[in-house]
């Protein structure tokens, strides 16, 4: 993959995006817009910013969630409750592309930017506003943070063993918000060199985790009953899950459809009988008898050493995996093979980040500097157009 050395050529390049965000959802849409170009105008509260940049001080003294987002953007800071703030978002809205917030509920139409006004006012503009629950609906104002979203979503129901619902152990709902953020508002780009007009556009968390859980939703609705939460195992598929060699290290293992079967049993197990047992001939059957095949299968793999597991499992194929750690993630050699890590510019110095994970021909995202708070404060208001006696009367009373 080639470095794109002129900034003109990178996708997103004269794209700017204004960013009123917190936390999760929203600066993950717009650090992936920044990845490929955009210049994306991170806006903050004046000596607090973006309260992910407390969450922790694990990455040298900073907090991983915000060196996980933000890179790439300019911090502004700006007190939204000035009366000055009007004037400045309206100037940067009206140079804007993109215009992406998940502030709190009703916080954007005290602001005068509810959906009447954006679209009025900024007509080639694209909006995206992410929140919990969306803009209608009996849930509108409700507040809504990762956790609350895997409850209310039905996520956790499925997720743990069969005593004890958990937390998926990232913010999958922000996440998935974040993504469909991100894609849309690439749609609405795309749209927009179409027909020249700008879109408003909304992404909620409870709906984004929704389409993550349509399996489950629809194995229920029409089922009649819903998937067991079934820990490391799956509840349509057997065999699946860890299993324990000789000398008592687990390995994982998936088999997923009938001809992974007839090799599982033939070159793993080297019991051919089992292919067509009538109990175990089909998945639906497996997992009918799932605690008799389980029985089973965990005899014959606890008589193999890990070595040999691994040996058989090759040259079947079939897929397998170790529990890994964090720390053995981090230190995955497929990784240092591929080239996935690079420094970053930071406020304490270079951090190593993990690149992207679409790898384009020719291009290399551009991975900035993550920012300290206003950072970029007096050099966006002089873009604007505001001369320095003007900016210091501004940090003056804390309105930036």
């Amino acid at each position: 993959m080639g470095d794109l050395n002129a900034a003109a050529v990178l996708p997103l390049s004269g794209i700017t995006v204004v960013a009123l965000e917190q936390a999760v959802a929203a600066p993950f849409a717009s650090r992936q817009l920044a990845d490929l170009g955009a210049r994306v105008v991170k806006v903050e509260r004046p000596g607090v910013g973006d309260f992910a940049r407390h969450y922790d001080t694990s990455v040298k003294g900073l907090a991983s969630y915000f060196v996980w987002l933000n890179r790439g953007k300019e911090s502004l800071c700006l007190d939204l409750k000035d009366a000055a703030a009007a004037d400045i978002l309206d100037r940067l809205l009206t140079g804007a592309d993109v215009f992406i917030h998940n502030l709190a509920p009703g916080a954007v139409d005290r602001l005068q930017l509810g959906k009447a006004v954006v679209r009025d006012r900024y007509p080639r503009l694209i909006t995206c506003a992410i929140s919990g629950y969306g803009t209608s609906g009996p849930y509108r104002e409700r507040r809504a943070y990762d956790l609350l979203i895997q409850a209310d979503a039905g996520l956790m129901s499925l997720t743990g063993t069969e005593d004890s619902p958990s937390r998926a152990g990232i913010s999958v709902a922000d996440i998935a918000a974040g993504m469909y953020a991100f894609s849309g508002i690439l749609t609405a780009l795309i749209a927009r060199g179409q027909t020249g007009d700008g879109q408003w556009m909304e992404v909620s968390l409870l709906e984004s985790l929704g389409e993550w859980m349509s399996y489950a939703a629809y194995f229920t609705k029409y089922g009649g009953t819903a998937p067991r939460r079934t820990g490391s195992s799956h509840p349509t598929i057997a065999p699946y899950g860890p299993f324990a060699s000789s000398e008592g290290e687990r390995i994982y293992l998936s088999v997923q459809n009938q001809r992974e079967w007839v090799r599982f049993c033939t070159v793993v197990l080297e019991q051919t009988e089992l292919i067509s047992h009538p109990r175990f001939d089909t998945n639906a059957k497996r997992v009918e008898n799932r605690a008799e095949l389980q029985e089973l299968v965990e005899s014959a793999i606890a008589r193999h050493s890990m070595a040999e597991l691994v040996r058989r499992l090759d040259a079947a194929p079939l897929g397998w995996a170790n529990l890994n750690s964090v720390h053995g993630f981090n230190a995955h050699p497929q990784l240092a093979a591929r080239r996935r890590w690079r420094e970053v510019s930071s406020p304490v110095g270079p951090l190593s980040l993990l690149i992207p994970p679409v790898t384009m021909e020719g291009l290399t995202p551009v991975m900035g500097e993550i920012p300290s708070l206003g950072q970029h404060t007096d050099v966006v208001l002089s873009r604007l157009g505001f001369d320095r006696d003007r900016i210091d009367e501004l940090r003056r009373r804390g309105a930036v």
